[in-house]
């Protein structure tokens, strides 16, 4: 995925940037469920610029899958204070 990435303009390395983002969350001593929410919710739209962006199929199909991981991962956050 992360060769693949630089096949689509404008988001080449910019799915890393959230996730980067969510360690410093962690290491905050503040409620940290709605700053994660905010960063899924990110994750989510670079998500959607991937798969909308791809002109390849398997990409498009990588692209699917991780948008339902980031779904997951959203539920989980929305049970956090």
């Amino acid at each position: 995925l992360g060769a693949a990435v630089f096949g689509v303009r404008g988001g080449v390395g910019r799915p890393g940037r959230p996730g980067g983002r969510a360690r410093g969350v962690f290491k905050a001593r503040e409620p940290i469920g709605r700053r994660l929410d905010f960063l899924v919710q990110e994750m989510n739209r670079e998500a959607n610029t991937l798969g909308s962006k791809a002109q390849d199929e398997e990409l498009t199909r990588t692209a699917v899958d991780l948008k339902v991981l980031i779904e997951q991962m959203r539920e989980q956050v929305q049970n956090l204070e």
